[in-house]
């Protein structure tokens, strides 16, 4: 039912003008109609924030549009103007038509790239020497051979800063001996300069070695390749955790299970129940069961829908949303009922729902017709006895939805921080620029939990806060150890 939480997406790297008709300001005007006119969240926050403040936005968005000439920039400019209404369920895809890849292809040749970037500042490694230099580091510093796929970074401490080089790369966008980020203190403080793939800069304050073996810049981790240093456990553990794409199930003692969940997009529905069928015996035996969906950023309702009978305990009611009728919001409903790889069931339901909602066009339509869904099971498993599920600011979307369901059973607590608030308007639609140059996505629901109980720009609270004297990688332990008291 939600679309999994989308941020400004597939940016691409090039550089590309606009067609004569469709420059930065007949976008943003055409973005700011078809927003206006068919999003479920227009009208709730125009209410809430006042159309005089929404007339200054756009009169700022206008005449910055009326400056840019660029595609990515333009599309940079109205996923900011969007953010008006909130932080997510929103986003612009970069349409990948012939004559992009035309001018994609001629833009990243390999030749040019390497020529593009030939002069980038470098440090001079030699491998021989930086062995020896670092078989003398018996204290963990930032110092040392450093692996982030694809790059082997080396980091050597000149003067005042940390520098780290590329010792191994793609060979086109980064080259040996080529400086990927800079560490550096300003104001007694850490900071950063890490240069991503396109060589764009990003700064950050977050700059952290965590254990021996784990090195933290703003967004990006790296892991010591040399020298070496033993490393914590709950450290291994966490990072393990972190990396890895796929959900898994551990046994950390004899009455803890850990169920690790990166993902709820529908592509994870077979490996998430292949995961719960093969340990079936294992959790209904177990007293406690951990669930850890950090940084899950949501996906289909359906991937957790197999996880609900072992947390259940009572009735769960769930709140329905409302579709709002638009000519172009309906034809969803008409893609859905031409689509080959649907069931004749979905099929006739999507024709049905079609009928109603252009019934009523301009108006919000529950296709469920009660405002509320109780959900009642036949069995209550007596274990797990105690659940503790692991929450942070990167969970948004169905995700969110999967909590509001999960702290319904009196076994459920949540450890950690407060979620990102961004539920309430949801199901996530795209549609062509006039010019077919991007997709703009807006959303077609809104859920009936507001005003009474809304998530967006709120969030769910945990019922045990992690502060901050917690490291990350100690929250599965303090959960582990909170439920076997």
């Amino acid at each position: 039912m939600k679309n999994k939480l989308v941020l400004l997406t597939f940016l691409l790297t090039f550089t590309l003008g606009f067609s004569q008709n469709c420059d930065c300001l007949a976008n943003l005007l055409w973005a700011k109609k078809t927003f206006e006119e068919n999003d479920a969240g227009y009208a709730f926050v125009l209410e809430k924030k006042g159309k005089d403040q929404y007339e200054l936005h756009n009169k700022n968005f206008i005449d910055k549009a009326k400056e840019t000439n660029e595609l990515n920039k333009c599309t940079e400019l109205i996923y900011e103007w969007m953010t008006f209404f909130r932080k997510g369920h929103i986003g612009i895809r970069i349409t990948n038509n012939e004559t992009t890849n035309a001018v994609q292809d001629k833009k990243t040749s390999d030749e040019e790239i390497i020529e593009r970037f030939k002069n980038w500042e470098t440090y001079p490694y030699n491998e021989r020497e930086f062995a020896k230099y670092l078989s003398k580091i018996n204290k963990p510093t930032f110092e040392g051979i450093w692996v982030s796929e694809p790059y082997t970074i080396g980091v050597i401490k000149k003067n005042n800063e940390y520098i780290g080089f590329i010792i191994k790369a793609d060979g086109v966008y980064w080259r040996e001996k080529q400086v990927k980020f800079k560490i550096y203190e300003e104001g007694n403080k850490l900071r950063s300069d890490f240069y991503y793939r396109d060589h764009s800069k990003v700064e950050s304050d977050k700059v952290e070695l965590i254990g021996n073996t784990h090195l933290q810049i703003g967004s990006i981790y790296l892991k010591r390749k040399s020298p070496e240093f033993k490393e914590d456990k709950y450290i291994e553990q966490f990072f393990a955790s972190l990396k890895s794409n796929t959900p898994f199930l551990n046994q950390l003692d004899d009455n803890t299970l850990y169920f690790r969940i990166p993902d709820f997009d529908h592509s994870q529905k077979k490996l998430i129940d292949s995961v719960i069928t093969a340990n079936h015996e294992k959790i209904i035996k177990t007293k406690n069961l951990i669930v850890d969906v950090r940084n899950n950023g949501g996906g289909s309702d359906v991937s957790y829908r197999n996880i609900i009978p072992y947390l259940y305990t009572n009735p769960i009611r769930i709140v329905s949303v409302e579709l709002y009728s638009t000519t172009l919001n309906n034809d969803r409903m008409k893609k859905f009922m031409n689509d080959p790889d649907w069931p004749e069931q979905d099929k006739k339901w999507a024709a049905d729902a079609y009928e109603k909602l252009n019934k009523h066009l301009g108006k919000f339509v529950n296709l469920d017709e009660n405002p509320v869904t109780i959900q009642t099971l036949d069995t209550i498993y007596e274990f797990p006895k105690n659940i503790g599920i692991i929450i942070n600011e990167g969970n948004g979307s169905t995700t969110e939805q999967f909590l509001l369901a999960a702290k319904q059973s009196k076994k459920i607590k949540l450890f950690g921080t407060t979620t990102m608030g961004v539920l309430d308007i949801s199901n996530m639609n795209f549609v062509p620029s006039p010019c077919n140059e991007f997709q703009l996505g807006y959303c077609l629901s809104k859920s009936l939990r507001i005003p009474d109980m809304s998530i967006d720009d709120k969030g769910i609270q945990p019922d045990y806060y992690l502060d901050k004297g917690i490291p990350n990688y100690n929250w599965i332990d303090q959960v582990q150890m909170t439920l076997n008291h």
